[in-house]
């Protein structure tokens, strides 16, 4: 476990989240005693684990502090890699039937970035970004 880096979130609706993540496919995290109080997710290569816990004990978490409501503000981006721009958008697509609204369209920027933008049903948002590093410009 040292070294090992772990994201937390809070949700208000522990299965409308579990079975958001699980539309889109991402890669459970098989925690010891199946919790029902988290859902527990591997992303990337690097194997970072994103948790998402009931919003109750994401507070015992912080020390009491207040969450933030992230429909109204945001603290962090979440991206994710992809390979190609055709899997920027299959994921857009999985995320726009699994509940998310969409906050950035897919397209290009700067000539060799394609990406898009959802937010999942507790307002944290997501980032896909495939990068043509061929064609990244010299600076």
């Amino acid at each position: 476990m040292k070294n090992d880096f772990w994201l937390n979130l809070p949700t208000k609706d522990l299965p409308r989240a579990r079975k958001f993540f699980t539309d889109l496919g991402f890669e459970m995290n098989q925690v010891p005693g199946n919790p029902t109080h988290m859902v527990s997710m591997v992303l990337g290569e690097k194997k970072i684990i994103v948790n998402i816990f009931e919003e109750a004990l994401f507070r015992e978490f912080i020390g009491g502090h207040k969450v933030t409501d992230a429909r109204e503000s945001n603290e962090v981006l979440f991206s994710l890699g992809a390979d190609s721009p055709q899997e920027v958008d299959q994921w857009m697509d999985k995320a726009v039937k699994a509940g998310a609204t969409v906050y950035g369209k897919p397209g290009y920027k700067d000539g060799w970035m394609y990406g898009a933008g959802f937010v999942d049903p507790d307002g944290h948002r997501w980032n896909l970004l495939f990068m043509d590093m061929s064609k990244f410009p010299n600076r």
